[in-house]
């Protein structure tokens, strides 16, 4: 008969695998890209690399979209279990 209880993994953990340190790694990077999103956006510059010029509006929704990926990326990090190779 199997068990339907959930296993507790001593492996899960922010910085505990390769995946989570990778993980985190890719929300810590997108942090600074919505930190550079909405600060650009607020002074009006242009991006950097691209070139396109920005405004509120828009360096708001590139900040808050850079941000979701961060937050996934922490989550997945945080709670992700080791896969099949362990």
């Amino acid at each position: 008969m199997t068990s339907t209880a959930t296993n507790s993994s001593e492996n899960t953990g922010l910085l505990k695998t390769r995946f989570s340190i990778g993980a985190a790694g890719l929300a810590a990077i997108s942090v600074l890209v919505a930190l550079l999103f909405a600060w650009t956006g607020y002074r009006g510059d242009e991006l950097l690399i691209v070139g396109t010029e920005m405004d509120v509006v828009t360096g708001m929704a590139g900040a808050m979209m850079a941000l979701f990926i961060a937050v996934v990326a922490l989550i997945a990090a945080a709670y992700m279990e080791p896969g099949f190779d362990h």
